[in-house]
């Protein structure tokens, strides 16, 4: 197995745990703040496409999913959706408010296919070049790939572990 198989098989694991989720995405769990929580599920799964999104366009030099699909329509976000939720305010974060679970996974979904269709692009010897010299040590592309990847599983498994909570009594 090559790196690429190996990245392959690591971007399968937030499809896998997405879809497990899908059932249960109905907008009073989507939309709840466990624990007076500022990020909801919805913020957890809008965030999760939105950090794919806005770092793979440009690995790809393409356009984001999020402008090509108007997903900022599609989800009923507006301007508010089109940031990526680093260090949103409490009151940015709850802006994030979305009625249609199933739009919301489509649009993760169609991230991770962005992500998948790059693979097929590269090489293994691409996953060495540099393509952020800003830190020290330089990013290569798989560390970034590995490091896209590492945010959508972590914040997949907060959403799944917000939705296996037992309803308050």
């Amino acid at each position: 197995m090559d790196a690429l198989e190996l990245l392959r098989d690591l971007a399968s694991r937030p499809r896998h745990t997405l879809s497990a989720l899908r059932r249960r995405l109905v907008p009073e769990t989507l939309n709840a703040h466990p624990a007076g929580h500022d990020n909801s599920v919805a913020w957890l799964l809008w965030h999760t496409g939105r950090e794919i999104d806005a770092q793979l366009a440009p690995l790809t030099g393409g356009e984001e999913v999020w402008r090509t699909r108007d997903e900022a329509g599609r989800l009923g976000l507006g301007e508010p959706g089109s940031a990526v939720g680093y260090g949103h305010s409490s009151e940015e974060a709850r802006a994030i408010v979305v009625e249609d679970g199933d739009a919301l996974a489509d649009y993760v979904d169609a991230t991770l296919d962005a992500f998948d269709a790059y693979l097929d692009t590269l090489d293994a010897a691409a996953l060495g070049d540099v393509v952020d010299d800003s830190w020290d040590p330089p990013v290569t592309r798989g560390a970034r790939l590995i490091s896209i990847l590492d945010d959508a599983i972590q914040h997949l498994a907060q959403a799944a572990y917000v939705l296996g909570l037992p309803e308050p009594s």
